[in-house]
Formats: C-alpha cells, sequence, structure tokens
C-alpha cells in the first residue's frame, strides 16, 4: 500500500500572522512539506478506466451540521461540527463541541480535558503498555495515546475506532522527536478547537509505511509511567477516518457550504454528508472528478503560470495558501489594495481538468471586521497550492477515500 503522506501536511497547525483592530489572527496553512520520517512518496499514476463496481445504497440518516462562527480561539474561517464519542459497546457517551473538519487529514484527535472524567475510553495496547502517537504539522504536534470509542455522528457508527487523546495523561512524556516538531498544540488555546475530525482521501493516517517499520514522530510503544520507542502499528489499530469504517455511507464525505459575500459573513451553517453516490442528497451530478495521486493526495494547480505539483483540497486551513510575486503581503497573509481575482488550472493524475477562478481580498480589512467567513482570505506559501475553506464556500466539494467504489471510479479524489 502507497504511504499515506497527506495526513501530515495540516491539521491545525497555527502560526502568527497579521490581524486588524491589533488583534492577532493565526494561518493555518498546512503549507510546509511534512516533516515525519516517511518513506518517499510514489509516483503520480497514470490514467485508468473506473471500475464498475456498484456503490451500496443507504437509507440511514447521513447529513452532520457544520458551522463557521467564533470560535473558542476567535479564528477565522474554523469549520467546526460535534462529535459524539462512546465506551465501546455501550451507551456511556459524551459529546464533544468544537471539532475542527478537516479533509486534509485522516482520523479523529481529540484534547483529553475536552472529555468528560468519567468517560472511559480503553488504551490500544502496545507490546510493553500503551500506543502512544505524535502528529506532527506544518508548524508544530499533539502527541498523546490511542485509545478506542464508538463514534457517533448523523445516526452513523463507527464502532471501536482507534482516536488519538491529545494530552493523555497516561503518555505523560513526549518523545525527544516529537517535541522536536514546532509549537505543542496539547491545549485547545493552541490547537484552536476541541479536536480534529479527519475526513479526507484516505482510510488509516500512515497505512503500511507504519505497519512495517518504526518510523519517527508517529507511532510508540510506551511502557507505564516511561519511556516511549517508535514502534510499527498495525493498519487495523493506527488513527482511522471514522466515515471509512461506518456500515454504510463509507465511501467519502461531500461538504455543502452556501456561498458568502466579498466582505464576509458573521457565521454559516452547512452540512458534512456522508457517503459520495449512496443516497440522493450526495450524488455527483454534473462534478468534474479529478483523481488524486494514491501515495500523497496531490493533484496539480496552475497559477499565474506557476505549477504546484503539491496541491490539495482542505477544509482544515482557514485560508488559501499559495506563492505569489504581485500581491502586496502583510505579515503571513496577503493584502492587495483592492479584490484581486486570479484563474487556476486544476489538474488530476488522470488529465482531468477544471478551471476557475478565485478572489484574494485585503486580509487586514478582513480582520478588523466582526465576520468569521472568508471566501477571500489568502496567505503565503512555498511550493504548495493549499485550497483551504475559502474555496469550499459555495460549492459541493466532494472528498472519495481511497479505493472505495463511487459513481466518478474509486477514490482517492476530489470533485466539485
Amino acid at each position: 500500500m502507497p504511504t499515506k503522506l497527506l495526513c501530515v501536511l495540516l491539521l491545525c497547525a497555527a502560526i502568527t500572522g497579521c490581524g486588524g483592530g491589533g488583534s492577532g489572527e493565526t494561518a493555518n496553512t498546512g503549507a510546509s512539506a511534512p516533516t515525519s520520517a516517511t518513506p518517499p512518496a510514489s509516483a503520480p499514476v497514470g490514467a485508468s478506466t473506473p471500475i464498475k463496481v456498484p456503490v451500496q445504497q443507504s437509507t440511514v440518516p447521513n447529513v452532520q451540521p457544520v458551522t463557521v462562527s467564533a470560535t473558542p480561539g476567535l479564528t477565522r474561517n474554523m469549520l467546526m461540527t460535534s462529535v459524539t464519542l462512546c465506551e465501546p459497546g455501550t451507551d456511556h457517551c459524551a459529546t464533544i463541541d468544537n471539532v475542527q473538519v478537516d479533509t486534509g487529514s485522516q482520523g479523529l484527535r481529540v484534547l483529553a480535558s475536552a472529555l468528560p472524567a468519567g468517560l472511559a475510553l480503553p488504551a490500544i495496547p502496545s507490546t510493553n503498555g500503551t500506543v502512544g502517537q505524535c502528529a506532527v504539522f506544518g508548524t508544530g504536534y499533539t502527541w498523546g495515546a490511542v485509545r478506542s470509542a464508538d463514534v457517533r455522528m448523523a445516526g452513523e457508527i463507527a464502532a471501536a475506532l482507534p482516536i488519538h487523546i491529545i494530552a493523555d495523561a497516561s503518555v505523560p512524556t513526549v518523545p525527544a522527536d516529537c517535541g522536536r516538531s514546532g509549537l505543542a498544540m496539547m491545549s485547545t488555546g493552541a490547537l484552536r478547537a476541541n479536536g480534529i475530525l479527519g475526513v479526507g482521501l484516505f482510510a488509516a493516517d500512515c497505512g503500511g509505511a507504519c505497519a512495517n517499520s518504526p518510523l519517527p514522530r508517529w507511532y510508540y510503544d510506551c511502557v507505564p509511567g516511561g519511556t516511549c520507542t517508535s514502534s510499527t502499528q498495525p493498519v487495523a489499530s493506527q488513527v482511522t477516518n471514522p466515515v471509512s469504517r461506518f456500515a454504510f455511507d463509507n465511501n467519502g464525505v461531500v461538504i455543502d457550504l452556501p456561498a458568502v459575500p466579498d466582505t464576509g459573513s458573521p457565521s454559516v451553517s452547512g452540512s458534512l454528508i456522508f457517503g459520495i453516490g449512496t443516497q440522493a442528497n450526495n450524488v455527483p451530478d454534473g462534478a468534474t472528478v479529478l483523481k488524486a495521486n494514491t501515495g500523497t493526495g496531490y493533484i496539480t494547480t496552475t497559477v499565474d503560470g506557476k505549477v504546484y505539483t503539491q496541491s490539495f483540497f482542505d477544509s482544515g486551513s482557514n485560508g488559501l495558501f499559495f506563492a505569489s510575486t504581485t500581491l502586496s503581503v502583510c505579515g503571513l497573509w496577503y493584502c492587495p489594495t483592492s479584490l484581486q481575482t486570479s484563474t487556476a488550472t486544476i489538474k488530476g493524475t488522470d488529465g482531468a481538468t477544471n478551471i476557475l477562478s478565485f478572489p484574494v481580498g485585503n486580509a487586514q480589512m478582513l480582520f478588523a471586521t466582526s465576520n468569521y467567513a472568508f471566501n477571500n482570505l489568502a496567505g503565503t506559501a512555498g511550493n504548495v497550492f493549499d485550497w483551504g475553506l475559502p474555496f469550499f464556500f459555495g460549492r459541493k466539494v466532494f472528498t472519495a477515500i481511497d479505493s472505495r467504489p463511487t459513481p466518478g471510479g474509486p477514490g482517492p479524489y476530489y470533485a466539485f
């Protein structure tokens, strides 16, 4: 199985940017190259004939409400939902609010401080104790234990799902290699959410690479109250995309958000729809399918003659992030004197393309408002093009899980 690298591009990495009215803002850039020690990704796959596999139909509820509004950290463009966690096989549950929805990662990660004391989630055992995990993102990391929970959303259940409990007291010591990975995102203030719901292109967060070799800054064998040593981790016990474990509607997700004006909106309500082509509300009729690289999840974006071979759609990034030599910069953000519009050509690994325009506004002016949802917030990056949350407004965006059958062929792909 190809290495799944997309999980370390982004989750909720926060770095200081410019703000309006004297208040700071943050960028969930997802723009840095992966820092985990991971084998090279495979080359992009070539064009192929879609596999004609029937898509299992479902009639269970499959719509999870999502919102963009004021968050615990007052960060703009944070797509949030609530997730219910239960002790496996029981109705002893707790609902966790302010969990960020992220198509750029795999798996559910929740702060231990957001869980009630009486919710006993069993730890996933390691050879000598408990499985620990370091999740490294663009500018920081989370550390904690891997535990099992029944994850419930919109009437669907991912039973006994391995999830990451951030700052879990059972593994108090952060391994040295993990701790060198930037900001410790181990609190609501640093994470700017109570957790991250990774519903990206893959099922497991690392895949075969971690199952075959003990990679640094991934999985650890932690002895009780003692040290943690990098270790292998079977795919079935890795932190897992909850959607991939649903009995139905388990081949991907659709994010459906309304359009917002160029000046922004105080709040937005939309839907996280489970499944692709499994029910009447998730059929990708008329959507352009852009196949993603099966090893990295990347597609290609071309803007102003610059080709970004590392490009992706990421609801967990709060802006569009790319390199520009023409846009004015304020800190990490773009601040043109007037609204600018650029044209991009987005190409999948099978050669399919979609040409679209996108706006870039003045970040300082946007931050000076009381609005929280913006379709034109953009910031600087290196050699990647991160289509963050601004892209999702006014569209239905489909994210198909690797190898799962859909009406557009097997994943991984994006469609809109």
